[in-house]
Formats: structure tokens, C-alpha cells, sequence
């Protein structure tokens, strides 16, 4: 499971990869955080997180806003993403996060999580996905 952030004109970009979906949706999850704040000190919580979604694409975009309202709604930003992905009648994300409150790191604006060039895709190893975020 890893993540790479990359520039593009006024937003960032991750680009993440895993084995499964779970781990392939926490490394852009932490992909987000590292586009939120160079470097997370150790410690805090973990918060439970739980979305459902249409589609894969849908549930990823959805666990990634949710993980921005969890974090400004609790003042932490979501570090040591877990998730697990499943398919019951619709797509299921159940996961959690590590909280480091914001008071501890310095933290950039990102606006949203964007559609404009998403895609997750199926590999030979797992999952890759590309998700662009507006800053």
C-alpha cells in the first residue's frame, strides 16, 4: 500500500495503489493528509468511519469527503487510515483513522475532493487510484 502526491496547475493530486481496495482507499486517504500537512506527530484517537456508496468510484470520493468533515468536525486531521471495502447490495466502507488534533501540526486549506480525472482501476497486484483534490 503506498500513495504519491503529484502537482497539477492549482490542486493536488494522489496517485495511491494497494492489494485490495481497502488498503488502495487508506493510501489515498493518506495521500489526503499528506496534502493537508507535510509531516503528523505520533498519538491521538482513532475514529470509526463508515460510508456507503453507489458505486466504487462514488464510495471512494464519499470516504474521502467524509474523512474532511470528520477532521473539521472534531479538529484533528485523519492520519493512519484502516479500511476495508466490501459489496453487499450497494458498496460498504467500514474503517477508522488515527486523530492528530490540529492544534499540533500545521495544516493547508483543501477545499474538496474532485471527479475531474479520477479513476480506480483493477491491476495485476490489486487496485490503483487517482484522485484530485482542489486546494
Amino acid at each position: 500500500m503506498s500513495f504519491e502526491l503529484r502537482d497539477h496547475t492549482a490542486d493536488v493530486a494522489v496517485a495511491a495503489e494497494g492489494g485490495t481496495l481497502g488498503e488502495t482507499f487508506a493510501a489515498v486517504a493518506d495521500g489526503l493528509a499528506a496534502a493537508i500537512c507535510d509531516e503528523a506527530p505520533e498519538g491521538g484517537d482513532r475514529y470509526p468511519v463508515g460510508v456507503h456508496g453507489e458505486g466504487r468510484e462514488a464510495l471512494l470520493l464519499d470516504y474521502l469527503d467524509d474523512l474532511i468533515y470528520q477532521g473539521d468536525i472534531e479538529s484533528v486531521l485523519p492520519v493512519g487510515n484502516e479500511a476495508e471495502v466490501f459489496f453487499r447490495g450497494e458498496w460498504i466502507l467500514r474503517g477508522s483513522f488515527r486523530g492528530v488534533p490540529l492544534s499540533r501540526v500545521d495544516v493547508r486549506e483543501l477545499k474538496a475532493v474532485t471527479y475531474s480525472e479520477l479513476s480506480l482501476d483493477r491491476t495485476d497486484d490489486g487496485f490503483e487510484a487517482y484522485v484530485l483534490f482542489d486546494v
